[in-house]
C-alpha cells in the first residue's frame, strides 16, 4: 500500500477528514468583519493615524479571506461541493477581484501536481520581468543579463504590483475562456458575473457617496498592501533556497507524472514556516504547506496535528521536511532575487538525503547532493 494511503487511513481513524464547516465560516466572518470594519474606519475617520490603522486592519482581513478561500478552493471547507465553490466565488472574484477559474487552473490543476517544476509551474516562472533561477541568468546576454543581476534593487517595490498582476492575468485568462466556445463553461460565466459584482460593489457604488477619486485612491492602496500581504503568506513556501527548483522530466506532463516520486516532489520543493496563534488564523494552513500539498483535501484546522505524524514519516524514510521561521522565510524569499537558485534536472538522489537537524535544516544543502546543475 502506498505510504500516503497508510497515513490517510490513520488520519481517517482520527476523524480528521471531517470538515469543520462552522469553524471555518466563523473564521471567514471574522476576517470579513476586519476587512470591512477597517474600511469603515477610513471612510468616516478624519484622523490620519486612524486611517492608517483602518487600512492595515482591512489588509489583514483581506489576507485572511484569501487564505480561508484557498481552503474552500480545494473543497476542504464543506462536504458539499457547491458550498466550497460558492465560497470560492465569494472570496476570490467578488471580494478580492481575482478570477476563481484562473485560480483553479493555475493553482489547483497545475501548481499542486508540479510545484517549482520549471516549465510547468508558472508560480516559479516570473519571466520575462524577473527570474529566480541561475539558468536564466546564465542564458541572458547584454542588458537582460545586467537586469537579472540587479533585479533585487527593485523587487521590494515590484511586490506592490503582486495582487494587481494576479488580477489582470486572471482577467486575461477568463476573457480567453469566454471567447472560446470549446473552453467556455458555466463556471467561467459565474466567475465573470462575480468580477462585475466586485467592480460594482467596490468602485461604482462607493463613488456615488464619496466621489470617484477618493474611492480609486483607497482601492489602489488596498491593492498595493494586499500585494505585500499575499507575498509574505504564499512566497515563503516555495521561494527560499531550501525549496528546490526542478526541471521537467520529459516533454509531456504525463511523462513527468509517470516518472516522479510524488512524495519526494512535494517535500523537496515545499517548506513550512512557523507562526503563532494569530499567524495560523490569518495564514489558514499556508504555513503548513507540506501537509497541504500532500493532503490538500483536508481542512487546515488539522494540519498542526498531521504535521507530527508526517514529519516522523519523512525522517524515517529519507524525505526532506523543512520548517523555517516566518520572517526568516520571507527574507529568504527576497534574497533569492539577489542570489537565484539552480534548476536541478531530476529528483534522483534527493530521497536518500536524511533530514537535517533543526539547526541545520534551514540550510540543508545536502538535500541537493548529487544533483547536476543545469547551466
Amino acid at each position: 500500500m502506498h505510504p500516503l494511503s497508510v497515513m490517510n487511513q490513520e488520519f481517517l481513524a482520527r476523524g480528521w477528514n471531517r470538515k469543520p464547516t462552522g469553524r471555518l465560516l466563523s473564521e471567514l466572518a471574522f476576517h470579513l468583519s476586519l476587512a470591512l470594519g477597517g474600511l469603515a474606519v477610513v471612510a468616516f475617520s478624519r484622523v490620519l493615524l486612524l486611517d492608517v490603522l483602518g487600512v492595515l486592519l482591512s489588509t489583514m482581513g483581506s489576507l485572511g479571506i484569501s487564505t480561508n478561500t484557498h481552503t474552500s478552493s480545494h473543497y476542504a471547507t464543506s462536504n458539499r461541493r457547491w458550498v466550497n465553490r460558492a465560497l470560492t466565488y465569494f472570496g476570490y472574484p467578488l471580494f478580492l477581484g481575482m478570477s476563481a477559474t484562473y485560480w483553479w487552473q493555475k493553482h489547483v490543476a497545475v501548481h499542486h501536481p508540479t510545484p517549482n517544476v520549471i516549465g510547468l509551474d508558472d508560480d516559479a516562472d516570473l519571466l520575462p520581468t524577473f527570474t529566480l533561477t541561475t539558468r536564466d541568468v546564465a542564458q541572458a546576454r547584454g542588458l537582460r543579463r545586467w537586469w537579472f543581476e540587479h533585479q533585487w534593487l527593485v523587487i521590494f517595490f515590484a511586490i506592490a504590483f503582486n495582487a494587481l498582476n494576479v488580477v489582470q492575468t486572471g482577467v486575461r485568462y477568463l476573457v480567453g475562456c469566454l471567447r472560446d466556445p470549446k473552453r467556455r463553461t458555466k463556471a467561467h460565466v459565474y466567475d465573470a458575473l462575480m468580477l462585475v459584482g466586485h467592480v460594482t460593489l467596490w468602485l461604482v457604488v462607493p463613488s456615488f457617496f464619496f466621489g470617484p477619486l477618493p474611492v480609486l485612491a483607497l482601492y489602489g492602496v488596498r491593492v498595493v498592501l494586499l500585494g505585500y500581504a499575499i507575498f509574505i503568506a504564499f512566497a515563503p513556501a516555495h521561494f527560499p533556497e531550501e525549496a528546490a527548483f526542478l526541471d521537467r522530466e520529459g516533454r509531456e506532463r504525463a511523462e513527468y507524472f509517470r516518472k516522479a516520486d510524488f512524495i519526494l516532489l512535494q517535500t523537496s520543493t515545499t517548506l513550512n514556516f512557523r507562526t503563532g496563534f494569530f499567524g495560523r488564523l490569518f495564514c489558514a494552513g499556508v504555513d503548513y504547506q507540506i501537509e497541504h500539498h500532500l493532503f490538500p483535501g483536508y481542512s487546515h484546522v488539522y494540519y498542526p496535528r498531521m504535521s507530527r505524524i508526517l514529519k516522523r514519516f519523512c525522517e524515517e524514510n529519507g524525505y526532506p521536511y523543512r520548517t523555517l521561521g516566518w520572517w526568516e522565510a520571507v527574507w529568504k524569499s527576497l534574497v533569492v532575487f539577489r542570489r537565484p537558485k539552480p534548476v536541478y534536472p531530476r529528483l534522483t538522489g534527493l530521497r536518500g538525503a536524511r533530514l537535517a537537524t533543526e539547526s541545520q535544516e534551514r540550510r540543508a544543502p545536502e538535500l541537493l547532493a548529487g544533483q547536476e546543475q543545469v547551466a
